[in-house]
């Protein structure tokens, strides 16, 4: 049986990973999708999450509702694509739980990923394409843009966040790769296919 591949883009806000997940996904013919809000079960947990209004939410409850929204996603989405054959792409993933929630957030990552074990049942992105943009790049780009919850967040919690991407990666060499994000969006674009070629043969 073919199985599909499970590839996923990782970052910082703003660093463009929406706009190289639909290219992607278009050259490799994928099932484009993202976390949080790739179900309609998520896209009302996401609602709740990246609402500027709520305040109050504890970080505990916030990585119980990421892990939620995560286990319906690879139920519904990831997991029938991927044992029907088609390659699956996604707009953020497992990762970020663990680098919002966990390294953003100060929890106890080992807890985080113990609980998104569970939400993930086994299904692990093969390829994980981190699109790493500088603060200074990141803070011109969301210039004048309406921000969510996240996005509004302070420069530590976001120097947390990268830095916790950058520690996954140095973990797992083997599942990362680096994208420069601070080039022009068609260079990105094209380190982007070549480690895809390179690592997965796609």
């Amino acid at each position: 049986m073919t199985v599909g591949r499970y590839i996923v883009f990782e970052g910082s806000e703003a660093c463009g990973k929406s706009t190289h997940s639909v290219r992607l996904a278009d050259a490799l013919g994928a099932v484009l999708t993202r976390e949080t809000g790739g179900t309609p079960v998520g896209r009302r947990l996401r609602e709740i999450l990246h609402d500027t209004t709520v305040t109050n939410l504890s970080p505990r409850a916030e990585a119980l509702m990421t892990a939620a929204d995560r286990a319906q996603h690879i139920h519904e989405v990831v997991r029938p694509a991927l044992v029907s054959g088609k390659h699956v792409v996604s707009d953020r993933s497992v990762y970020s739980a663990l680098a919002y929630q966990g390294y953003g957030r100060g929890q106890d990552v080992g807890h985080v990923r113990r609980l998104n074990e569970w939400a993930v049942d086994g299904v692990w992105p093969e390829l994980v394409l981190l699109l790493d943009a500088a603060p200074e790049v990141v803070e011109r780009r969301l210039k004048g843009r309406t921000l969510d919850r996240f996005e509004q967040e302070g420069a530590e919690f976001h120097r947390a966040v990268r830095a916790g991407f950058h520690q996954m990666a140095a973990d797992e060499p083997q599942r990362w790769v680096i994208i420069d994000a601070d080039q022009p969006v068609e260079r990105v674009a094209a380190a982007i296919r070549d480690a895809v070629r390179q690592r997965l043969g796609l």
